[in-house]
């Protein structure tokens, strides 16, 4: 595979694509199939995820200013899942767990810094043995393939660090421009007759992450003041709008190149941001609503009927459900929920538990990566129904929210010293077991500049 970064003007690329392989697609009809006789022709799939993007500062899920006017047409041609949620509230983990359906416990990249198991099934590998040419295009340090192993799955890798976000201390991210411009030239560079070899396109956006810088040209559509110093939150929502605009780029190429008919397009976020709530800015070290939930839609024109769904989703669903809609069967290991049934008109599943965990942040030294998957966990999570409970593993606090009257969080029903439920101490067992299965591997510990990267990216704890 290639792994590029646009740091270097050096470019390296896999010679070919891998041959078709394996299930005939009459076999592997999928769900939207208008005539069972005749295999549809596969699409392609565009998978975008943006950085920190908390769902409820989306005008499309209501938020009271026009952040996402793009996103908000696009979405209401698809479907839109207004209850999902991220497992993890840390990039690499989670987008980990997007690409693998697997538990951080289980892929071992639980904490940024941290590489992911090898030999782990995968989404873009499931797709690949299915005849699609693969591709991610990335505009966070973190996800450097060095650190994740993420680019051993795709047949192209490429790190777009172009810019100094932080303070201009280094060239650890790409705005969303960048991104944009990147997939568009990979886009133009890829046949485009329709009997073309279909592709999986991963597309990662860091804004609106931390600094949240200020997108001037975005404060007089949020009816902000022209002139003045801004709030942290407001700054947040001008980054917000300027990766709605970026993404909208993107989305318009496809519908010029006629790509837009053929192409199924997932966008989702890999966590949220706790923006000010419980006297904390940031994500990574709670398991709060402001920092699990995202927004998840999809969108196949022709395909996937418009509509919103109130059942819970989790971001270990897309792997699953991007293989169910195009027709392929997913890997044994896979444990997210399929939607590709429930989006062809099956019903939602009506009692689902799903769990979370928090970790610390980045694993810097070569004593902290000896004991880094187990010495990292710092709460567990589960939620049944409208019922939330949280444990924080080190000062054993229990916390429990009803989500429906306390959507907030501020009332939990339970005294702080309460202990955790079985369902909770079941959760953390199996999250313990996992941890310590995989530190019969010890992982490395960062070179030194990927730690003063990351350390002027602000994923230190």
């Amino acid at each position: 595979m290639s792994h590029r970064s646009f740091r270097s003007p050096t470019r390296r690329a896999r010679a070919g694509w891998i041959a078709v392989t394996g299930c005939a697609l009459a076999a592997c009809a999928p769900v939207w199939a208008s005539d069972p006789a005749a295999p549809p022709r596969r699409p392609n799939v565009l998978l975008i995820s943006v950085d920190t993007l908390r769902a409820d500062h989306m005008s499309g899920y209501g938020y009271r200013r026009p952040t996402t006017p793009r996103l908000d047409a696009w979405m209401a041609r698809g479907v839109r899942f207004r209850e999902a949620r991220t497992i993890e509230p840390l990039t690499a983990p989670a987008l980990t767990s997007m690409l693998t359906s697997a538990d951080p416990q289980d892929h071992g990249a639980s904490r940024n810094g941290l590489r992911m198991r090898t030999g782990l099934a995968s989404l873009p590998k499931a797709l690949q043995a299915h005849g699609y040419a693969t591709a991610a295009l990335v505009g966070n340090w973190t996800l450097r393939n060095k650190l994740t192993g993420l680019g051993d799955h795709f047949e192209r890798y490429d790190e777009l660090l172009t810019r100094k976000r932080w303070l201009g201390l280094a060239n650890g991210e790409a705005d969303g421009n960048d991104v944009t411009d990147a997939a568009l030239e990979w886009l133009d560079a890829r046949p485009g007759a329709r009997g073309a070899q279909p592709f999986f396109l991963w597309v990662h956006y860091v804004d609106p992450h931390g600094p949240y810088l200020l997108r001037r040209e975005h404060r007089a559509p949020l009816g902000l003041p022209p002139t003045g110093d801004l709030s942290r939150l407001d700054r947040y929502d001008t980054e917000v709008a300027f990766v709605d605009a970026a993404v909208g780029r993107l989305l318009d190429h496809l519908e010029r190149r006629g790509l837009a008919p053929d192409t199924l397009v997932v966008f989702t976020a890999d966590h949220g941001e706790s923006l000010g709530e419980h006297d904390y800015w940031g994500h990574g070290r709670n398991l709060y609503e402001p920092s699990l939930r995202i927004p998840l839609a999809i969108v196949w024109p022709g395909r996937v009927r418009a509509r919103v769904l109130d059942a819970p989703a989790l971001l270990l669903d897309v792997a699953p459900t991007i293989l169910g809609l195009v027709g392929e069967a997913a890997p044994a290991s896979f444990r997210g929920f399929d939607w590709s049934g429930v989006l062809g008109g099956d019903p939602p599943p009506g009692d689902r538990l799903t769990c979370y965990q928090a970790h610390r942040g980045v694993v810097l030294s070569k004593h902290d990566s000896d004991l880094a998957r187990r010495s990292g966990l710092l709460a567990v999570g589960l939620i049944h129904g409208t019922t939330k409970e949280i444990f924080y593993v080190r000062d054993q606090r229990r916390e429990r929210y009803e989500l429906s009257t306390d959507p907030a969080e501020v009332r939990s029903l339970d005294a702080i010293k309460s202990p955790p439920s079985e369902g909770v101490l079941g959760w953390m067992k199996t999250v313990y077991d996992g941890l310590t299965r995989l530190d019969d591997a010890i992982p490395e510990p960062l070179d030194a500049e990927s730690a003063a990267r990351l350390r002027s990216l602000g994923y230190v704890d």
